[in-house]
């Protein structure tokens, strides 16, 4: 039996360091370079993701920069698409005037207040969850008929997408965490739900 592919991968380690501390107006700011900037030299990519980056029918990407470069450092080729619609999900920092802490504490500060319905105007959780949702489609589509689809994008939205594309069918096939380079390979198969 034929199947669809899609491999979901973060992107490698950025460049801006995390070994600073920052109030939550800093906070901000720094999440604002980090949006902007690339990534670290000297990757080392898992050895179980590049074969299926290599060889994917479709290469897709966040088009943050990050996640651009990891899909080629990934594939040795530029994305076939890149979509606004995979960059990462908003991380509005707790108001907490001038206490200074690590970007790893914002960033896990950040995810509880949106998760629980603070986005501080920025995209809210439920926003992103349709996003994700629509995203999946997408994904969705460009796999159809037997093709792998290889996409480079964002540690927590990638988590959203992998609870909206087993609602749809896919089968996490396998996983291997959150940190940078990991992936999570879904399959269901070809013509499912025709």
């Amino acid at each position: 039996m034929s199947h669809d592919t899609i491999i979901i991968a973060r992107h490698g380690k950025p460049a801006l360091s995390r070994k600073i501390r920052l109030t939550w107006r800093e906070y901000r700011e720094w999440w604002k370079q980090y949006d902007l900037g690339g990534l670290a030299e000297e990757q080392k990519i898992s050895k179980s993701l590049k074969p299926w980056a290599k060889k994917a029918d479709v290469v897709i990407s966040s088009s943050l920069l990050r996640a651009k470069q990891s899909a080629v450092l990934a594939s040795g080729r530029e994305p076939d698409f890149v979509y606004d619609e995979l960059i990462e999900a908003a991380l509005p920092p707790p108001h907490l005037g001038k206490l200074k802490f690590r970007p790893k504490t914002w960033g896990t500060w950040s995810r509880i207040v949106w998760y629980w319905g603070w986005p501080d105007g920025m995209e809210s959780h439920g926003e992103a969850r349709a996003r994700a949702n629509a995203m999946c489609d997408v994904l969705a589509e460009h796999a159809k008929g037997g093709k792998i689809v290889y996409v480079s994008a964002h540690g927590w939205f990638n988590r959203m997408l992998k609870g909206s594309l087993m609602k749809r069918g896919w089968k996490c096939k396998s996983q291997n965490g959150d940190l940078h380079w990991s992936h999570r390979r879904f399959e269901r198969p070809t013509g499912y739900g025709e």
